[in-house]
């Protein structure tokens, strides 16, 4: 499974932007279709979530590749929304909101938006169907909290839920950058 991360988006340094519908830059979409599209199979399946910087992406591949199917947009594979904290500067964040989070990671919602549990919820949900779909190469073009959510699932299992952050993935591809995980074989033997 391929796990893309969207390009750099115009959204200002420093801004909490999750469920927000924030632009990719034009230019760094160009550059990482180019770089995806040297890298990837001849054929795949793919999902991409629906926010625009993915379709952003997902569109420059196509124009990359016109014989390129289009792909499932997959509501699923947005990033996780941060409520009221959306389209803040972290820094006007409240501190003690961020404390609360932090006190309870897995289930606090963060300025009220969605839970880590509840991303992980819909994300696995959606690898339980690029698993049973049979198809070979996945192409998800995401972002950094999916992501991490596939990650965590992969390596702890899709029960496992962080007893605090320092327990999530900090790493991350960097926008406009993938990285490339083996799904476990569900086919009975």
């Amino acid at each position: 499974m391929w796990l893309v991360r969207h390009a750099a988006t115009t959204s200002p340094p420093g801004v909490c932007y999750g469920a927000s519908d924030i632009p990719a830059d034009p230019v760094a979409t160009a550059a990482a279709a180019r770089r995806l599209d040297a890298a990837l199979p001849a054929r795949f399946g793919w999902r991409v979530s629906s926010l625009r910087r993915a379709r952003q992406l997902a569109q420059a591949l196509q124009e990359r590749r016109p014989g390129l199917a289009a792909p499932v947009l997959d509501s699923t594979l947005g990033e996780l929304n941060f409520g009221a904290w959306e389209c803040l500067p972290w820094d006007d964040v409240p501190r003690a909101e961020l404390d609360a989070w932090a006190a309870d990671f897995a289930d606090y919602c963060p300025g009220g938006g969605e839970s880590v549990r509840m991303l992980l919820r819909r994300v696995r949900h959606a690898l339980r169907t690029a698993m049973a779909d049979g198809v070979g190469d996945h192409v998800w073009i995401t972002h950094a909290g999916v992501i991490r959510a596939v990650r965590y699932t992969l390596q702890l299992g899709c029960t496992a839920v962080p007893p605090d952050a320092g327990h999530w993935p900090r790493e991350a591809p960097a926008p406009g950058q993938w990285v490339c995980v083996a799904l476990p074989d569900t086919r009975e033997g």
